[in-house]
């Protein structure tokens, strides 16, 4: 099926305006103008951490394999026990987790069972040690009313059933995934190859770190959290440093850019300005759309696909300023990226927290303010503003551990009322 062109998505909107465009319509046009990419490859467990999934994976066992203890206790037959009456039983040997017992356990009779050990052959209950009476090697005494049928038992194939699938296509793995696979058997999955993302900044007046700061200039810091936040979505970088204000050499960063990355980031170069030629040279090299998005931080914004030697490259133009940035990324690339690569991508959770102060705001734009979490005297969550909030003020997103999202339609927060937080945690 052909890609459809950004003209084409856009020409569906009737109330679409590149100069004064919502968030909310932003993000819908980008996810349509997107298609996953479907480049698999196998992989041994232990690299499979933060990678995404390319295929399900079906349980080859039941696990667990068998009827097991889920207590240190006796193993007993429930039909044994009586009520109103204390009942004593013959201990007629041990199953110990991975040497269980062979003999099937007739009437009267109980098996000490360690945790894990295989149910013996008729029992289908286990009371835990510390509620029996009168134990010895020979026999216990079971009160009356602590145990009853299918008691600390996990039955064959309840956690899965084989054939069942353990984990499902697109699925970022975690820690706890890698050991799910594992208990399979499975030493090797079949995952999403990485996203190749190339990122670069522009500007005559940025420096990289290390190189002398003339007057005037600056160190260049988007690099280093765009670095970060695609590190985090385990993407492979293409890091290709700070490119000069000058047309011949913006356009060989593009199509080096594109023709050895999936997806192009550039920071800077997307406002009105007499010597910003990058709008120019990703107008003429693909399809592209330029934005004012009515958001704060962070209203210029190009999107869009260019093209080389008939290589293709996904591309977002960022604003220059750092927190301007990095808002971008975390509400339009981010996602973005994600989908890309095959990934269950959601909207970023937000958490309902109370504002200790009042704030400004007018109705017509989303904005975005840094934040810092505390508890009041009823415990409950409460959130303050880092303070200035200018776009350039990097600090602010270093002190911060949440973010404010205050919607288009919304307008000014008095103290005490609820805002919607996006919280950094294991985020930036």
């Amino acid at each position: 099926m052909p890609t459809r062109s950004l003209t084409d998505i856009v020409s569906c909107l009737s109330d679409y305006d590149p100069d004064a465009l919502p968030v909310a319509q932003a993000q819908q046009i980008i996810h349509a103008f997107l298609k996953p990419l479907h480049a698999v490859e196998k992989i041994a467990i232990r690299s499979a951490l933060n990678r995404v999934l390319a295929a399900d994976i079906i349980s080859p066992i039941n696990v667990p394999g068998h009827d097991n203890s889920a207590m240190d206790g006796y193993a007993l037959r429930s039909a044994d026990l009586s009520e109103n009456v204390p009942v004593t039983l013959k201990v007629i040997g041990t199953s110990m987790a991975g040497s269980g017992i062979s003999d099937t356990v007739s009437s009267g009779e109980c098996v000490r069972i360690m945790t894990g050990a295989v149910m013996p052959i008729g029992c289908d209950a286990v009371i835990p040690q510390e509620f029996v009476t009168d134990a010895s090697e020979s026999s216990i005494t079971i009160p009356d009313g602590v145990v009853r049928a299918g008691d600390n038992r996990r039955l064959k194939g309840e956690d899965l059933a084989s054939g069942q699938a353990a984990l499902h296509k697109g699925r970022v793995l975690r820690p706890a995934d890698l050991g799910l696979i594992a208990s399979l058997g499975i030493a090797e999955v079949p995952m999403q190859r990485r996203l190749r993302v190339a990122f670069f900044s522009t500007g005559d007046e940025l420096r990289s770190v290390g190189e002398t700061l003339e007057a005037g200039c600056v160190y260049d810091s988007n690099r280093y959290t765009l670095y970060g936040m695609l590190t985090r979505l385990g993407c492979e970088l293409i890091d290709m440093g700070v490119v000069r204000d000058e047309p011949t050499l913006l356009e060989a960063a593009f199509r080096s850019a594109c023709e050895n990355a999936d997806v192009i980031i550039t920071s800077g170069g997307v406002s009105v300005g007499a010597a910003d030629y990058t709008k120019q040279i990703m107008a003429e090299l693909g399809d592209m759309t330029f934005w004012k998005i009515g958001m704060r931080p962070g209203r210029p914004m190009a999107f869009g696909r260019i093209n080389s030697n008939n290589k293709s490259a996904f591309l977002f133009g960022l604003p220059g300023n750092p927190v301007a940035v990095m808002v971008t990324f975390y509400f339009f690339v981010r996602e973005a990226l994600l989908y890309l690569m095959g990934a269950e991508a959601h909207p970023l959770p937000l958490v309902p927290v109370k504002s200790q102060s009042d704030i400004r705001k007018k109705a017509g734009r989303t904005e975005y303010q840094r934040g810092i979490l505390s508890r009041n005297a009823a415990g409950e969550l409460q959130v303050r503003i880092t303070g200035a909030q200018g776009s350039g003020v990097l600090r602010s997103m270093s002190e911060a551990d949440c973010m404010l999202v205050l919607g288009h339609e919304q307008g000014s927060v008095k103290a005490g009322d609820l805002v919607e937080v996006m919280l950094f945690d294991g985020l930036v």
